[in-house]
C-alpha cells in the first residue's frame, strides 16, 4: 500500500482499496440547486439501533476539491457503523465567502430531514472536516445564524464537531486569493471561527500534525483554548510527526497507523452521541 502511494494518486489507491462489504453508498443526491448542490451517503449495514451521523466537509482551500476524492472517508466510517454524508460545495472563483457556509447549511438540513432514510438518528448528528472543510464544520456551529437560516440549532441539532487541521484564527491575509475569497479586509474578522467561541459551545474534537505546514498547528491550539476559557468541552491532539495530507488519509483503514485519527473520531461520536444530543 505505501509503495502503491509512492506512484499513485494517494486519494485513488486509498478510494480503490475502502471497505465495500458492508457499506451502501448512495451517489449524487440533490441538496441544492446547480451541479455542486449534491451529496454521497455511505449507510453501513443495518443494526439494530439507528447509527450515528457524520457530514464531512472535504478541504482544498476554498478552491478545489470534490466528494468523489474522499469515498475512503466515507466508507471507512460506514464500516465502522455510522453513517456518512459527504457533500460538494461552491468553490471560488464562482463564489465567495459566506456562499460555501451556505451551501454547507443546506447539506445539514438535507441530513438531518433525511438521515433516517439511509438507518441514521438525526438526533447523533456531528460536524467534521479537513483543512477548509474544518473551518466550515466550525463555522457553522460557532456562528450561530448559518444554521438558524435552515431552522436548525448548533446547541439542539449538533452532538459535536471534528476538526482536522482546520484554520480557525488565519487573519491576516497574505494570499490573493484568500483575500478575494473573503472580500475586503473589515470584513474578515466574519469568517474566523475563533471570534464565535460563546458560552457553551458543541463539544469539539480538534487534531493535528505538529509537521502540518499547510495550515499553522497554532489555529487548533489557540480554538482549543478559547473553547476550554468559555466552558467548552473539548479535545485537542498535536500529533508529532504528521503533516496537513497525512492527517486526513490515516483515516483509512491501511494508513491508520500513521495516527489514530479514525479511532478518536469513533470514539468521540460514540462518547457524545450515546445520548441522542
Amino acid at each position: 500500500m505505501v509503495l502503491l502511494l509512492l506512484f499513485w494518486s494517494p486519494t485513488a489507491v486509498l478510494n480503490a482499496s475502502a471497505p465495500r462489504d458492508g457499506v451502501t453508498p448512495t451517489r449524487d443526491i440533490a441538496y441544492a440547486d446547480g451541479p455542486r448542490g449534491t451529496l454521497d451517503v455511505y449507510a453501513p449495514r443495518p443494526a439494530a439501533t439507528p447509527a450515528a451521523v457524520v457530514v464531512f466537509f472535504y478541504g482544498g482551500g476554498w478552491v478545489s476539491g470534490s466528494k468523489a476524492m474522499y469515498r475512503f472517508v466515507g466508507a471507512a466510517l460506514a464500516a465502522r457503523g455510522v453513517v456518512a454524508v459527504i457533500p460538494d460545495y461552491r468553490l471560488y472563483p464562482e463564489v465567495r465567502f459566506p456562499a460555501f457556509m451556505e451551501d454547507a447549511a443546506k447539506a445539514v438540513a438535507w441530513t438531518h430531514a433525511n438521515a433516517s432514510r439511509f438507518g441514521g438518528d438525526p438526533r447523533r448528528l456531528f460536524l467534521m472536516g479537513h483543512s477548509a472543510g474544518a473551518h466550515i464544520a466550525t463555522l457553522l456551529t460557532l456562528d450561530a445564524g448559518y444554521l438558524q437560516s435552515v431552522h436548525l440549532s448548533s446547541r439542539r441539532d449538533v452532538c459535536g464537531v471534528i476538526g482536522l487541521a482546520g484554520p480557525y484564527d488565519f487573519l491576516p491575509l497574505h494570499d490573493r486569493t484568500l483575500e478575494a475569497i473573503f472580500g475586503p479586509e473589515t470584513e474578515r474578522s466574519r469568517s474566523q471561527p475563533i471570534n464565535y467561541v460563546s458560552a457553551q459551545p458543541p463539544p469539539m474534537l480538534l487534531l493535528t500534525g505538529r509537521n502540518d505546514y499547510t495550515v499553522d498547528p497554532g489555529n487548533t491550539l489557540r480554538l482549543a483554548a478559547r473553547l476550554r476559557a468559555a466552558g467548552g468541552t473539548v479535545e485537542d491532539r498535536l500529533y508529532p510527526m504528521i503533516g496537513h495530507k497525512t492527517l486526513i488519509v490515516a483515516v483509512s483503514g491501511p494508513l491508520s497507523f500513521l495516527a489514530p485519527v479514525r479511532h478518536a473520531t469513533l470514539r468521540f461520536v460514540a462518547e457524545h452521541g450515546a445520548s441522542g444530543g
